[in-house]
């Protein structure tokens, strides 16, 4: 699901309804804090888009960004089951 490129991981997450994903962007939210690793992000109506990249190491790709990646799916995951 996550693609790297431009020295960003990307991914994009649909959600049935505008509640599913602003639901997802709390925990996410939550989850990114607790991490002290801040996403770029976007919502319209039901889809998440998500860019990671770590500033403090020049705005490349790092550990960090894959770790909170993880997270993230881990997170979209329960959403999945619950469709």
């Amino acid at each position: 699901m996550w693609i790297e490129q431009d020295n960003k991981l990307q991914a994009s997450f649909t959600f049935n309804d505008f509640i599913e994903a602003f639901s997802f962007m709390t925990q996410v939210a939550i989850l990114a804090e607790k991490q002290n690793h801040h996403p770029n992000w976007s919502n319209v109506w039901n889809t998440v888009d998500i860019q990671l990249t770590t500033h403090d190491a020049g705005n490349t790709v790092t550990k960090k960004d894959r770790k909170l990646a993880a997270s993230i799916d881990e997170i979209y995951a329960n959403y999945q089951k619950s469709t």
